[in-house]
């Protein structure tokens, strides 16, 4: 896998770079050198060819906005796709501590864009995703939606999305609107690859809706499957903890690292445009980039479809 390859995103005129690079982790640096360390990630991405950058208000309430923000400023913008989403507006609690709250309105999407560009420092952003809407399917459909379809009708935004950590809500989505690309997380990985594939997949395929595929190590487990290991958020049941050491097990018959299978299975889907990853500092990204460009043997992959690791119609790397 090539991080650098610049791909299509859906029926746009973006082009994406194999490898992303996700704002979350952003949130949970240091205050006081938490910018200074964006910079130089966000910096070092593009050093690297990473050319798509995402972010929200829900992280840190707007910091990682004003981090990632920042730092994009210093990189040419028409070399750059730039995410952000919709669904929260960061407002202060009764102590004054800035909060997001949950809004999937149309007007609050549109205040939510505004507050978003201001944050960034940015005169435009290129994808706008609905986020984690999971108990609010009717108000993000009616509000949110819409409001973003306006917003790209014309031409503020090039690309309508949606961000979500399952598969069955981006499927209503894709059979119910027009979107151009989802953020999906943790549901497509070499450890979780049957809950998306029978139904979002195809669905984004058929309807040219590329995806960005966050969480591909799980939380941590396909970092370090040990016993008491995050999936998913939250400490691994044993039987995924059992699954995430045999696929280990394999790999290391086959002298390839856990993390380089992991973060370059899904992108061989026709549907994934790119892999999105956050980091915490320019080892870690340097990291995944290794672990990305890694040879992966074919019969590895081989060997993981015997062995029922794999779904049997999930393409593999070439």
């Amino acid at each position: 896998m090539d991080p650098a390859e610049r791909v299509p995103l859906g029926k746009t005129p973006l082009r994406v770079s194999r490898l992303s690079l996700g704002g979350a982790p952003f949130a949970q640096l240091p205050e006081e050198s938490g910018e200074q360390t964006t910079h130089e990630i966000v910096q070092r991405a593009f050093a690297l060819g990473i050319r798509a950058f995402d972010t929200a208000p829900l992280y840190g309430a707007g910091r990682s906005e004003r981090w990632v923000g920042a730092a994009l400023r210093q990189l040419p913008r028409d070399e750059i796709v730039v995410a952000t989403k919709v669904g929260r507006l960061v407002r202060p609690d009764e102590q004054g501590a800035a909060k997001p709250q949950f809004d999937f309105s149309f007007d609050a999407t549109l205040r939510s864009l505004e507050e978003s560009l201001d944050r960034l420092g940015l005169d435009r952003v290129d994808v706008l995703h609905i986020h984690d809407p999971d108990q609010h399917y009717d108000d993000a459909i009616a509000g949110a939606y819409r409001a973003l379809d306006r917003l790209r009708s014309e031409g503020t935004i090039s690309a309508v999305g949606a961000g979500m950590n399952q598969a069955a809500m981006e499927a209503r989505f894709a059979r119910e609107g027009n979107f151009d690309a989802f953020l999906l997380a943790g549901r497509y990985t070499l450890l979780d690859n049957a809950t998306a594939l029978p139904e979002l997949l195809p669905l984004c395929v058929e309807k040219r809706i590329s995806l960005y595929i966050g969480g591909v190590y799980n939380s941590g487990i396909l970092t370090n499957p040990v016993p008491g290991a995050n999936f998913n958020y939250r400490p691994a049941a044993p039987e995924w903890v059992e699954k995430a050491q045999r696929l280990k097990a394999v790999c290391d018959r086959h002298d390839t690292p856990l993390m380089a299978a992991a973060i370059q299975f899904p992108a061989a889907h026709p549907a994934v445009a790119t892999v999105l990853t956050g980091v915490r500092s320019v080892a870690e990204l340097e990291e995944n980039e290794r672990m990305a460009r890694h040879a992966v043997p074919a019969a590895l992959w081989a060997s993981l479809r015997e062995e029922g690791l794999i779904a049997e119609e999930a393409p593999t790397p070439a």
